[in-house]
């Protein structure tokens, strides 16, 4: 209570000696052109389903609306909470070079935006080129709240690939009924499945194949013999996507804004969180054809009803009566090796215009499963019976993040002790059968944390990411790292082999990502160079994942200089008061009596 009572008190002090002197560093640190956005959180109603809804916009926009940038240029967006609860938007992929305050995920970098309150986030670009996305990062609102980030070449240069002759931006999306967020937070304190989603979207419409939505499918004019540049991106909130267009192929240019060797595909999968760059050339015959997104499932998990649907219209004079072309080459829903042919076809261009520089002399390695688990106050008072009625939760080396009641940014900042330890463990504390389906209590039972993992400055780190089978719950994992993308030289399926599987490693033209899977039953290797100092969240891209505790935080020291040193904070952070006790120990029954396991 006492870091909460000096924090509070040196507020007033903070703004008048740090103030001025962010908005100096504000604009010693822009490079490139100026843009700002003024983005206002209202609700709106829609239609969907048959049925009357009200969710949370910027602007009344579904999705919301587009930033459009150039490399190296810096934009500032007030963002004016309207809602009925709060909110922080985080800049999916953009490093944020030494400015950790504007990256948005609550409890880790900021305390959410309060209902009529507002914050000015600036987002600096910096080495990012081709497709990006914003979305709520708080709660499960970047269902409703999200869109899509634009980033062209530098003025005066040009792409590596033709200059096509148009593009459009598909943004993939998932609809849930009733109030999203009532619904996770109950089941949260109640420890089970959290609701799935009615159905897919593109671009805001549920397409063709949903009850009710058929006179507000998106539809799209190309012109025959056009080469057009989709920006797609997965803003679906817990599905890997499958995306095809009828009898056209596809041709991937670019991943999480950064370019690669150019492949031609019928469909591709995208992990939510990840943006693609992707050429289509209108050639085919005059007439209407489907675009369609479907789930990828690994898991034994509920499937969702719905295909997304859209559709390309052809301009010009002839006759269409029939539907629109379905998209045969779509993969079905469990087609693992669809989705893994496809993952393995992504390279780095890594040419002279865009070179690859992937760390080699490793100072630090980690080794982190991902897991599920179940929680309990203490392991000597636990249900050690599967399937019991223990709290479901997520892990990494079997700790579930809890996040604290202030930011750990502003903590660590401040050097505030009390709300995270140090303590993130480079590997897991109990060596095992990673792959085998396992119900053993001493594997399944974990624990709640805030432990963050501290790296020193320039440091290079090499993380496996060992996907396992415990409770049944083997499936890919999106794994996202805010302030970073990392370079993926290796995926394997099985247990990782320390000897072998690093004589496989790609440190030719790897992938450089800031979103990618961990396979089934199976192994993911990055490497980075901690050269942005700051806080940044570590977590899996699922919502359900993230909400039950497959999450950490790195620190990333400062520098010896001032140009290697985090930035200082605006004088405006939203502040951190008045939130409840979200660990186990503070969750309650429907009856309001508090829950002991």
């Amino acid at each position: 209570m006492e870091g909460k009572r000096f924090f509070n008190y040196q507020q007033i002090i903070i703004v008048l000696i740090l103030g001025s002197a962010f908005l100096l560093f504000q604009f010693l640190s822009v490079q490139g052109s100026v843009h700002y956005y003024d983005f206002v959180l209202k609700e709106i109603n829609v239609t969907k389903l048959c049925a009357n809804q009200t969710i949370l916009t910027v602007n009344g926009l579904f999705p919301g609306p587009v930033i459009r940038v150039h490399k190296g240029d810096t934009v500032f967006v007030n963002v004016t909470n309207q809602g009925n609860y709060g909110i922080a938007i985080h800049w999916h992929g953009v490093k944020q070079p030494r400015n950790p305050w504007s990256d948005g995920p609550v409890f880790i970098t900021q305390c959410p935006i309060q209902p009529g309150s507002n914050f000015t986030y600036q987002v600096i670009f910096s080495e990012e080129e081709g497709t990006l996305w914003w979305h709520a990062h708080s709660d499960w609102t970047r269902s409703t709240v999200h869109g899509a980030i634009v980033i062209l070449p530098k003025e005066g240069t040009s792409f590596p690939f033709p200059e096509p002759d148009g593009e459009e931006v598909i943004v993939l999306g998932s609809w849930y009924t009733g109030d999203l967020n009532e619904e996770v937070n109950e089941d949260l304190e109640e420890g089970v499945d959290i609701p799935h989603s009615s159905g897919f979207l593109i671009n805001g419409e549920l397409g063709d194949f949903a009850n009710c939505s058929s006179e507000t499918t998106y539809r799209w004019s190309v012109d025959y013999g056009k080469t057009y540049l989709l920006r797609i991106v997965n803003a679906v909130s817990d599905d890997e996507i499958f995306f095809a267009i009828a009898e056209h192929n596809l041709t991937v240019v670019g991943l999480d804004a950064a370019y690669v060797k150019p492949f031609v595909t019928s469909y591709i999968m995208i992990s939510p969180g990840q943006t693609m760059d992707v050429l289509l050339t209108a050639d085919r015959p005059l007439g209407h054809y489907y675009m369609a997104s479907r789930e990828f499932l690994t898991e034994n998990a509920t499937q969702d009803h719905n295909n997304g649907s859209a559709i390309i219209e052809y301009t010009g004079d002839y006759h269409f009566s029939s539907f629109p072309i379905f998209p045969h080459q779509l993969p079905q829903v469990l087609d693992m090796k669809a989705a893994m042919r496809f993952t393995g076809f992504i390279r780095s261009l890594a040419n002279e215009d865009y070179p690859v520089d992937v760390p080699e002399n490793i100072t630090t390695r980690m080794f982190i499963t991902v897991s599920m688990g179940e929680l309990c106050e203490n392991r000597t008072n636990c249900n050690i019976t599967a399937g019991s009625d223990n709290i479901l939760g997520s892990t990494l080396n079997n700790i579930s993040w809890l996040n604290p009641t202030m930011d750990v940014l502003q903590a660590y900042y401040r050097n505030i002790s009390g709300y995270y330890t140090a303590d993130f463990p480079d590997r897991p504390l109990i060596m095992y059968n990673f792959t085998d389906d396992s119900d053993d209590p001493d594997l399944v039972i974990t624990a709640q944390g805030t432990r963050v993992k501290v790296l020193n400055y320039n440091e290079s780190v090499e993380i496996v990411f060992q996907g396992t089978g415990l409770l049944d719950g083997a499936g890919v994992h999106p794994m996202h790292m805010h302030g970073y993308s990392f370079y993926v030289i290796g995926m394997g399926q099985g247990n990782f082999d320390n000897e072998t599987d690093p004589l496989t490693f790609n440190l030719v033209d790897p992938p450089k990502a800031n979103t990618f899977i961990v396979p089934k039953y199976g192994w993911l290797a990055i490497r980075f160079v901690a050269n942005n100092p700051g806080v940044w969240f570590w977590h899996c891209h699922f919502d359900r994942h993230l909400s039950w505790g497959m999450d950490t935080v790195f620190i990333v020291k400062n520098g010896d200089t001032e140009e290697t040193s985090i930035l200082p904070p605006p004088s405006n952070m939203p502040i951190c008061t008045g939130y409840p006790d979200i660990s186990i120990k503070g969750r309650k029954n429907d009856d309001g009596d508090q829950i002991y396991l």
